[in-house]
């Protein structure tokens, strides 16, 4: 499938079809160009011929007023010798007296216009003739030329422009083929890296020609589609790493326990003990796993929010209350002030895990006779959720890490011997993403850490307080 697709027939290739379509438009504009200057040489001629007739009439007009009559034998012999010298263009003239009546006509003129009924003043063709009449009181000139010579230039440029269009007809193909050549040649290797990328070596790029055109900015984007794909890809590698290191160690603990159970016979409080520390290994495993399902859910977009209108501030204060007793029991003073009522639009389930997370996450990192305080409040139309301790703090260069994968702080900071996943911040991040809010982080090593969390409200009711 893909042969096929990466080598197409000849006419179906882009290249084919750009030269068609140049050979065709440079074809149809030439002989058109031809054709328009065929007949725009054809015109100028016979209004040339009708300028000379027309010259050639008052000529003879002025002629006739310096003699007796259009009878004069001077007059015919001035005519004869202007007929004479007009002979290869067929030059003619008759004088004639109403009505019909020819007084005279030269050698040239055409015995069937001699019976013609005569017109004043017009230019007009007859048959093969172009004729001019002009008149006066007692006589009407006729002025007439063949148009034989004309037709003989004309003949010629149609011949010139046939043999014109057949050599357009000719080259433009050929041109426009070597054009296009020229033109899809960057398209072409292009297609060729495009084909040469594979998953596992990224590192490949489109050439950028620095012309600006449209294939500079396919370049780009198709670059900057390789470094998402590629940053994508070895955030995947990185959790699946990360994944295997910490399932191992759970599972390392179940296998060793078993091991032990079943090394000798042992009592019945022994193996209830032993069991006891695999159902724990086996609760840590589960939560390490349900975690990495959310986050997978979560980057690949399909994190369900399951909207429904949601008391925000109801589940901070249940949160809080959870926590009291935790916080009692480490002697750390947990508080919260009255919070107005703010309703936002989430799931409740997903919501509950970020403030348990922050929650959980203060207390750890705080030490005894310690402060951890919670606040919410309405600020532009977002319900503004704060989470401060005066813990250990977060080291300048690792506050930007601490929403990252299976990042895990100086453990020497926290007073607990209890461990987490790392993931508890990761998942806090993905959840309110999805929620269409922000999270933040500000810390101060010695003094504590604070975070914000930012949610759209749905509806806010800033005068009512619990």
């Amino acid at each position: 499938m893909l042969s096929e697709l990466s080598k197409p027939s000849r006419r179906r290739t882009l290249r084919f079809r750009l030269m068609a379509w140049n050979a065709l438009v440079v074809v149809v504009t030439a002989v058109v160009t031809l054709l328009g200057l065929r007949e725009g040489v054809r015109y100028t001629l016979i209004r040339e011929l009708d300028q000379l007739l027309t010259e050639d009439a008052r000529e003879i007009e002025l002629s006739l007023v310096n003699v007796d009559s259009a009878e004069s034998l001077q007059l015919h012999e001035q005519l004869d010798r202007k007929d004479a010298g007009h002979a290869q263009h067929k030059w003619f003239v008759q004088l004639i007296a109403r009505p019909s009546h020819v007084l005279y006509q030269s050698q040239h003129a055409p015995r069937e216009l001699a019976n013609l009924p005569s017109t004043a003043n017009s230019l007009q063709t007859l048959d093969d003739w172009r004729v001019f009449e002009r008149k006066l009181a007692r006589v009407t000139i006729r002025v007439g030329s063949s148009l034989e010579l004309i037709r003989a230039d004309v003949g010629r440029i149609d011949r010139l422009v046939a043999m014109a269009a057949t050599v357009v007809l000719l080259v433009a193909p050929l041109c426009g083929y070597w054009l296009a050549g020229r033109a899809t040649r960057p398209l072409n290797e292009m297609i060729a890296t495009m084909a040469s990328v594979h998953p596992s070596r990224l590192d490949e790029r489109l050439h950028i020609r620095g012309t600006g055109d449209e294939l500079d900015r396919l370049s780009n984007a198709f670059n900057g589609l390789l470094d998402r794909i590629g940053s994508y890809l070895q955030e995947h590698r990185d959790l699946l790493a990360d994944s295997a290191h910490e399932l191992r160690t759970p599972l390392a603990a179940i296998r060793s326990s078993i091991e032990v159970t079943l090394a000798k016979d042992r009592t019945g409080p022994e193996y209830a003990a032993l069991l006891s520390e695999i159902i724990e290994e086996s609760a840590s495993l589960e939560l390490l796993v349900n975690q990495l399902l959310l986050l997978s859910e979560s980057e690949a977009q399909r994190l369900k929010v399951n909207a429904e209108r949601v008391r925000f501030d109801e589940l901070i204060e249940r949160g809080v209350d959870m926590f009291s007793g935790l916080a009692e029991y480490r002697d750390i003073q947990l508080t919260c002030g009255l919070f107005p009522e703010m309703i936002i639009e989430g799931n409740p389930q997903h919501l509950r895990q970020v403030i348990h997370n922050l929650l959980d996450n203060s207390l750890k990192f705080t030490r005894s006779e310690g402060h951890v305080v919670v606040d919410l409040k309405e600020q532009g139309g977002q319900a503004v959720f704060t989470v401060r301790d005066t813990g250990a703090g977060i080291p300048d260069d690792e506050l930007p890490l601490v929403f990252d994968r299976f990042f895990r702080g100086d453990r020497r900071l926290v007073q607990t011997d209890v461990q987490g996943t790392g993931l508890g911040l990761s998942i806090c991040r993905a959840i309110v993403r999805a929620h269409n809010g922000t999270i933040e982080a500000t810390s101060q090593v010695g003094v504590g850490t604070c975070f914000v969390v930012k949610l759209p409200l749905l509806e806010v009711e800033s005068g009512t307080a619990r």
